[in-house]
């Protein structure tokens, strides 16, 4: 086993102000510049969702400017995969949720974010953006031109989060001009959600041999066969993503249960005359 070359406070500064910028921006958003995108007076800053979308920004630092960076690009295939799921189904979500529901409107009054939005969060087109995305990153000619060009890479990273927030978006969303599905249809939507990648996770586990030749012959920084580190790769992909869409599908079930329970306990009263 060989030493790792890249230092263990590695830092990247670029990805830093980028997240800064947008952290600046937000917060600026909601505070004050509230004013001029909604009256101040009546919707109120909501530091709670400051709080998650901050945790979203975090969640970008740490996929893509710690040491976890130069761990995924050059060394351990395992890493990469781990920096994706961080962008895509912990980052997203959190910058979903933490937009506040007037700020996405006054995006939305954009034409053209309008519509692509509109049409890209149909729920099967959203599926199928996402997954097609996924699909083709991991064909062998396109990850290994990400890890060799850093523009590559970015639009890489850019189309995973782009479309992550199509994905995520028919549940979380709580904008009326673009709402979310019912509460059954979530539960469903999710279930599909997590079996989609199984195809991709299966390749990379069961494979007999590395697929990408970065990861074959790169140096061996932990007791692990380039082989296994691949197979290690495909089961997180597989249990991290459906753990989390799965728990995310039994909240949203216990959430529909309990509304059902007091819709029908107030009914009996609704009924009876004054």
């Amino acid at each position: 086993m060989t030493s790792w070359s890249e230092p263990v406070t590695y830092i990247d500064w670029i990805t830093v102000g980028l997240l800064l910028q947008l952290e600046v921006a937000y917060l600026a958003a909601i505070g004050p510049l509230r004013g001029r995108i909604v009256y101040a007076d009546v919707v109120k800053a909501d530091w709670r969702r400051a709080v998650v979308f901050t945790l979203g920004v975090l969640t970008i630092f740490l996929a893509d400017g710690t040491m976890l960076r130069p761990l995924s690009e050059r060394y351990l295939f395992s890493a990469h995969m781990s920096e994706h799921l961080l962008l895509t189904t912990v980052a997203m979500p959190l910058l979903i949720i933490g937009t506040p529901d007037w700020l996405w409107r006054w995006m939305l009054q954009h034409p053209l974010i309008e519509a692509v939005m509109r049409f890209c969060t149909r729920p099967i087109m959203a599926l199928v953006l996402f997954n097609a995305t996924l699909a083709l990153w991991h064909l062998p000619l396109f990850w290994e031109l990400a890890l060799r060009h850093e523009n590559v890479h970015l639009l890489q990273h850019v189309m995973y989060m782009v479309t992550a927030v199509f994905m995520w978006w028919p549940v979380l969303s709580r904008v009326p001009e673009l709402p979310p599905l019912s509460h059954p249809l979530q539960i469903l939507y999710l279930f599909i959600q997590s079996l989609l990648p199984g195809t991709i996770s299966a390749v990379l586990t069961f494979s007999d041999t590395p697929i990408y030749p970065t990861y074959a012959t790169a140096e061996r920084i932990v007791p692990l066969t380039p082989l296994a580190d691949q197979q290690i790769a495909g089961l997180i992909m597989k249990s991290v993503g459906t753990v989390v869409l799965w728990l995310l599908a039994t909240i949203i079930f216990f959430v529909w249960a309990s509304r059902d329970s007091r819709d029908d306990a107030r009914t009996p009263r609704e009924k009876v005359a004054p």
